[in-house]
């Protein structure tokens, strides 16, 4: 029996345009970057500018890896590769929860900003029938959604440089204050301390530009065009959301104001640019989650599918979410899986799914960055194409930045901490389903795939 392969259909541009709208910099500035501002107020443009240097350690990291093992299986079928089989099923494990978990925490933001368009409609109904849209379109063609994923990404980023002129083009504050006399959201001087913790949110708002690993079976040269398209992305995703960030913090008429506000990117835009913009903004975000919702049901998807054809589950489990569409050559049931199980979540307690997923990806980027060193050592990565520069600065460098993540969420006894023990609870739980089921059967068989055998497209 041959090995399911997915339809080679991307160049490295396409890939890139996916996984910008899996990032999506306009969510992270609307949505992750108050949070970063309540927390350091104007030194928010420290902690953002130190999470872009945090972020280049990591592409490197993904960079050489994905060169290594561009396979849509992404970062487990990586650390298996480099770590062994049961790290590498601990980290599937994580991988399934929050990536699935992502797809609904990301929709229910839909309802927040189309209340305008359907009011009375629940948000949770709204995040629902996105997942729904998003998991039908995901079927087809990769080639039609990679179009589909940059005509909604050139909205979004048009949204960011509408945003970053009212700021830039009417400072009420010089830059040179900005730099020199950070302010804290309670008007006294913003710590170094608060800056560093905000820091750990900024990195989570550059997250994602890894994601384009899902698509190495998909995209062609995938060894070199995936680590291209890992680095294109962090770049382009830093100037998408530090120039606008700078830009609110330059322009806010009243900073006192600003971090009052419930919304402060609504309140910026509505005191620089009117109500109509602010609508018109917010119509775009929307349009920028909804994007998100796709691109990550798209990367999930490949996920799953990766996990069937490595017989990680039951043999029909396995069959259904390895099976590929025979015209568009995608993981369509593994597709519409992700999209029906993510729409049933929107109706579970928001603050619940951030528990669950909020620190998990620490414990997968851990596991990545020794893969790397590793994978250096034992030769696993010996034939990637990319390799990081100045090995082994950025894993090592990256690894001591989690460990303060980890440290800062253990003094949080609201979400860190409860996160942190959700994330070891599923670990603990992969690792014991990988003992007493794919052990006792014999192990697990990955399948054996290279860039060579994937298909080409038509």
């Amino acid at each position: 029996m041959s090995t399911p392969a997915l339809r080679r259909g991307l160049r490295t541009l396409g890939t890139l345009l996916i996984t910008l709208s899996a990032i999506s910099p306009a969510s992270s500035v609307f949505i992750i970057a108050p949070g970063v501002l309540s927390g350091a107020g104007t030194g928010a443009f420290y902690s953002f500018v130190a999470a872009a240097v945090v972020g280049v350690f990591m592409a490197f990291v993904y960079a050489e890896l994905a060169s290594a093992f561009p396979l849509a299986g992404g970062e487990y079928a990586i650390v298996t590769r480099t770590l062994g089989r049961l790290p590498g099923f601990a980290v599937l494990g994580l991988m399934i929860i929050t990536q699935v978990l992502i797809v609904a925490v990301i929709a229910l933001g839909v309802g927040t900003y189309l209340g305008v368009l359907l009011p009375g409609v629940p948000g949770s109904v709204i995040a629902a029938v996105t997942c729904v849209v998003a998991a039908v379109v995901g079927v087809f063609d990769i080639k039609l959604n990679a179009w589909v994923t940059g005509i909604f990404l050139a909205i979004e980023i048009l949204a960011l440089i509408v945003v970053s002129a009212l700021g830039l083009l009417n400072p009420a504050r010089s830059f040179t204050e900005l730099l020199a006399h950070p302010v804290a959201s309670d008007g006294g001087p913003a710590t170094v301390g608060a800056i560093a913790i905000a820091t750990s949110v900024a990195i989570f708002a550059y997250n994602g530009y890894g994601s384009a690993v899902y698509f190495g079976e998909e995209t062609q040269d995938a060894s070199r065009g995936i680590a291209r398209a890992i680095l294109m992305a962090l770049g382009i995703t830093v100037l998408a959301e530090l120039v606008p960030v700078t830009a609110v913090l330059l322009g806010a008429p009243d900073l006192n104001a600003l971090f009052a506000s419930e919304n402060m990117l609504s309140y910026f835009i509505d005191s620089r640019g009117g109500g109509t913009l602010d609508t018109v903004i917010g119509l775009a975000v929307a349009l920028a989650i909804i994007n998100a919702v796709l691109a990550i049901v798209l990367i999930s998807s490949r996920m799953l599918f990766s996990s069937g054809r490595d017989r990680a589950w039951p043999s029909p489990v396995n069959r259904a979410l390895a099976a590929v569409h025979p015209k568009f050559g995608t993981p369509w049931v593994a597709t519409v899986g992700t999209g029906s199980v993510a729409a049933l979540l929107c109706f579970v307690d928001p603050k619940l799914l951030l528990v669950v997923t909020s620190t998990s990806i620490v414990a997968v980027y851990a596991a990545l960055c020794l893969g790397a060193i590793v994978g250096r050592r034992t030769g696993a990565t010996a034939h990637a194409k990319y390799r990081m520069p100045w090995f082994p600065v950025a894993p090592v460098l990256a690894l001591g930045v989690l460990v303060f993540v980890v440290y800062q969420n253990v003094l949080d006894p609201s979400v860190g901490r409860p996160s942190l023990i959700v994330t070891a609870c599923v670990a603990l739980l992969s690792i014991a389903y990988y003992v007493l089921v794919l052990r006792r059967r014999g192990g697990w068989k990955l399948a054996d795939v290279t860039e060579e055998k994937a298909e080409e497209p038509a």
